[in-house]
């Protein structure tokens, strides 16, 4: 038999729920009466009247709008007519000059440039182009990055979808996707303690170009000053990797400066590499607001320069690149164009610098095509190997690299031929002798 106390610790559940259900039952809640039909005829004397009044035949009226009865002129008054003056075909200076349009509501408004219309470039689309998908989907697949895809270059669709996966270019991008610097051009992410390196990426990077069949390929990086050698090593091993498993294919390495090391520089040079590439970006007087200020214009020369000494001049094409419309002079240019012969640079491209963001430098002049062919000219004449200069021209630009293809391939042709006429005089020589 239960205990009292054991008795009441049952109950005592009971007791609280019909405590609280008749607490509930007894709650009242404040409502709003509702007004009789005799005060509503009080009150609305007038409705009611007019309620009565109204005829059946009116509540088939339309109920009234907002639109403005107008008339609409006609869509030809919107186009141009052939007798007008904006048929015509504008002048080249009217033509290349930035347009300007005011946006913005009222007391706010502000004048923003339009793009001229030669930078205008179409939108790529992995399912309009399937080499565009195919190279993306081995990106993802495989963890790698791209300095297309993180720097927002323009030339995207056309490098990516090429007619055949012979004629595609990626520029492989390594050590991630965060750079330890912050140059005031580039879009990439920054950071003073990016993640760590993958030790697969070498092997990832030399499996998907073999995958992908190229011929030809930019392999480029963040900047790691957090590493004791700012992943000099990590490059050079992607390179090896690379050539093992197709040594046909030709590698152009785009470094960063290493902090001035020339050791790194030789580790990389000395990886199998077939060019060399550091960019300049800018000319000397705007280098330190361009870019990071560790990064100075003298370090890169001596960086383009001590590749050239480790490999010899005929062993290794170096490479730059230059943008234009940061507020350069034509004095300036031909100052560096100059500079960059003192250290025999071969390849030098000419591209307009767009504003990646609105916390980017601004844009000070947009260059025309006209004066890009001027200084492709120009450095040619100076004795540059090549020179690939446009308004959508950048550093890895697959014309420029198709045409540092033949060459590097033209030196293989006559160091074989070379050495083929050397063996013939070699074995000419020794039949004159046995005759003798």
């Amino acid at each position: 038999m239960a205990s009292p106390m054991q008795l009441h610790r049952i109950q005592a559940p009971l007791r609280r729920s019909l405590a609280r259900a008749a607490v509930l039952s007894s709650r009242t809640y404040a409502t709003v009466p509702s007004p009789s039909e005799s005060q509503q005829q009080q009150q609305q004397p007038e409705q009611a009247a007019t309620a009565q009044a109204t005829n059946p035949s009116d509540l088939t009226k339309a109920r009234p709008t907002y639109f403005k009865d107008t008339t609409v002129s006609s869509f030809s008054n919107f186009l141009p007519s052939s007798s007008s003056s904006s048929s015509s075909p504008l002048s080249p200076s009217e033509a290349y000059e930035p347009r300007t349009a005011t946006v913005g509501p009222e007391g706010r408004k502000r004048t923003i440039t339009r793009l001229p219309d030669w930078l205008k470039t179409p939108i790529p689309s992995a399912g309009a182009n399937p080499n565009f998908a195919k190279i993306k989907a081995d990106l993802r697949g495989l963890g790698l990055h791209t300095v297309c895809e993180e720097a927002r270059c323009p030339n995207i669709g056309e490098c990516w979808g090429g007619d055949s996966k012979a004629a595609a270019t990626a520029t492989i991008m390594l050590m991630g996707d965060t750079c330890t610097r912050g140059c005031r051009f580039c879009s990439v992410k920054t950071s003073r303690a990016p993640p760590p390196l993958d030790p697969h990426e070498p092997e990832n990077t030399a499996e998907a170009l073999a995958r992908w069949g190229l011929g030809y390929v930019v392999l480029t990086s963040v900047d790691r000053d957090d590493l004791a050698d700012g992943g000099a090593r990590h490059f050079a091993e992607t390179i090896r990797r690379i050539k093992a498993k197709k040594p046909t294919m030709l590698v152009e390495a785009l470094t960063g400066d290493f902090w001035g090391n020339l050791d790194m520089v030789k580790v990389v040079a000395e990886s199998g590499l077939d060019v060399y590439a550091h960019n300049v970006e800018t000319v000397e007087g705007l280098t330190p607001y361009v870019r990071d200020r560790r990064a100075t214009f003298r370090q890169s020369l001596k960086v383009l320069e001590h590749a050239k000494v480790v490999k010899g001049k005929e062993g290794i094409i170096t490479k730059t690149s230059i943008m234009l419309g940061l507020g350069e002079t034509e004095e300036e240019l031909w100052e560096t164009l100059r500079e960059l012969r003192k250290v025999d640079v071969d390849i030098v491209t000419f591209g307009q610098y767009m504003r990646p963001t609105k916390r980017h430098l601004k844009v000070e002049r947009y260059v025309t095509p006209e004066e890009f062919d001027l200084w492709r000219q120009r450095a040619l004449d100076l004795g540059f190997l090549y020179c690939a200069s446009g308004p959508l021209v950048r550093s890895s630009y697959k014309a420029g690299e198709a045409f540092i293809e033949n060459v590097l391939r033209k030196r293989a042709g006559e160091k074989a031929m070379a050495a083929e006429s050397l063996g013939q005089a070699v074995a000419a020589e020794e039949t004159s002798s046995k005759s003798l």
